[in-house]
């Protein structure tokens, strides 16, 4: 089995170089990332493609390759096809024929054929020749060249014939890698999920940014997030988790600064902490997820304060986007859920945030401040590379909080999405199991008959590990991960 992946139209526009570079970069990250889902997988660079062999295919193999094609940044589609060699015309309807034969009964259809390479017929003759003979020898409704039931795509290079089985939607955007890093500020949320899903997309390598203000709980949460985005989407690349404990900031602006100010002074201390951690790794710009007019210290006044507390860059890619625009990306991005579950941790909340910030009065609020606040909280900073989120939940969960045999007398708990736990459910003979979203995992457990022993079940056991922690460290002790 073959898929022929067809670069993002923005990278088709680029110069030669440009253009060649791309494609370069483009196929060493697919072939970081499909490696890990088989390393006799096989990608090859052609100039305006990529072919990935799945030698020895299965069903599982197929689905596992499609999903992954469809979240790598820097492809427009992929085409999942079946490769034969032909002699002429006559020869590609003869082998198009068996395959769609009984398919196309009482159905309209048409034939799509792209060409490549020197040949004695042309696209349209292909398409003419293989759509009549199909018409004619099926029980066909008939040709409907525009909205057919079905439409048959062929694809001819040189002396291949590639029969079109599926149609994978790509990601866009540009290869990870070919712009420059960045450093996304994540809490967790709507907001600065989508915002790092953005940079990604464009081809930066986002790292993550996290200021502790509600203690482990909130960390393994965000964590949660952070992973999942670079397990989905940026898998081909190593970046950063960085976590600033900001207890003592949030103390000093509660005892220190006017009430109505202190929404913007915690802004800005935070630009100003995480320019120093990107210019320590040589990033140069900052990513957030503030939308414009959404909360008190996003209005257009007070973003111009805030950006004044750094001569660093500041990107806001989400900042005319409508908070429902913003909510609907992150279900199709996958953290929807996420942010559900994640509390929102404002470290200060003022009775009457000023919405016009202005700026004299603000750094004046500022000298109240100890000059070592700044440098004494970025240099209790943790740095972690993403890839290890999982690693050290194997570290944090000891082996006796593992199981991997059952005995009968655990309840299994599905901790999977709803979407998830549909496609694949969890069925085990003489063994109880409860489907618990994650996200509903926190107040659902607290319900749960206390004197059973629960086993947190997930796909890649990242989630149970992390869910399992939580659990832990909020008394349960009858909560174990199952590992089959």
């Amino acid at each position: 089995m073959k898929f022929i992946v067809k670069l993002y139209p923005e990278i088709m526009m680029k110069s030669k170089s440009v253009r060649m570079r791309f494609t370069k970069m483009l196929e060493s990250n697919m072939r970081n990332v499909l490696k890990i889902v088989d390393e006799n997988v096989r990608v090859q660079r052609q100039w305006d493609r990529i072919l990935v062999n799945v030698p020895h295919a299965n069903e599982r193999l197929i689905a596992a390759v499609s999903e992954r094609l469809g979240c790598i940044p820097g492809i427009a589609h992929s085409l999942q096809v079946e490769e034969s060699e032909f002699k002429g015309i006559d020869d590609i309807y003869q082998q198009v024929l068996p395959i769609y034969k009984n398919e196309l009964a009482g159905k309209t259809f048409c034939v799509r054929v792209k060409r490549s390479g020197n040949h004695d017929f042309k696209s349209i003759e292909v398409e003419r020749y293989v759509g009549g003979g199909l018409n004619q020898h099926t029980e066909a409704v008939g040709v409907k060249l525009k909205d057919p039931d079905l439409t048959i795509n062929l694809e001819i290079n040189q002396d291949k014939l590639y029969l079109v089985v599926k149609r994978i939607k790509g990601l866009g955007g540009f290869p990870m890698a070919t712009q420059e890093d960045v450093l996304s500020l994540i809490s967790g949320g709507f907001d600065s999920g989508v915002s790092s899903f953005q940079f990604i997309k464009k081809g930066a390598r986002t790292h993550y940014c996290f200021f502790n203000l509600g203690g482990a709980q909130h960390e393994i949460g965000v964590k949660q997030v952070a992973y999942h985005l670079w397990k989905t989407y940026g898998e081909s690349h190593k970046v950063k988790f960085i976590t600033i404990p900001f207890e003592d900031v949030v103390t000093e602006i509660l005892e220190r600064i006017d009430n109505g100010q202190m929404g913007v002074v915690l802004k800005r201390m935070m630009m100003r902490c995480a320019a120093k951690v990107a210019d320590k790794m040589g990033i140069q710009a900052l990513v957030t997820g503030e939308s414009l007019g959404q909360v008190s210290s996003q209005t257009l006044t007070n973003l111009n304060v805030i950006d004044r507390s750094t001569d660093l860059l500041i990107l806001r890619p989400l900042i005319a986007m409508d908070k429902q625009d913003i909510i609907n990306e992150s279900r199709q991005i996958g953290t929807e859920d996420f942010a559900k579950a994640i509390p929102e941790y404002c470290g200060v909340i003022s009775q009457k945030p000023t919405v016009k910030a202005v700026l004299s009065k603000i750094e004046a609020e500022e000298e109240k401040f100890t000059d070592e606040l700044i440098e004494k909280t970025v240099a209790n900073t943790k740095v972690m590379t993403v890839r290890d989120i999982a690693a050290e939940m194997d570290e944090q969960v000891t082996e006796t909080e593992t199981v991997t045999d059952l005995n009968g007398h655990e309840i299994v708990i599905d901790i999977r999405s709803r979407e998830e736990e549909e496609k694949s459910p969890l069925e085990i003979e003489g063994v109880t199991v409860k489907h618990i979203p994650f996200f509903k995992l926190a107040t659902a457990f607290d319900e749960l008959d206390k004197a059973n022993t629960y086993l947190l079940y997930c796909d890649r056991g990242v989630m149970s590990k992390l869910q399992a922690l939580y659990l832990v460290e909020q008394g349960h002790k009858n909560v174990k991960v199952y590992r089959p």
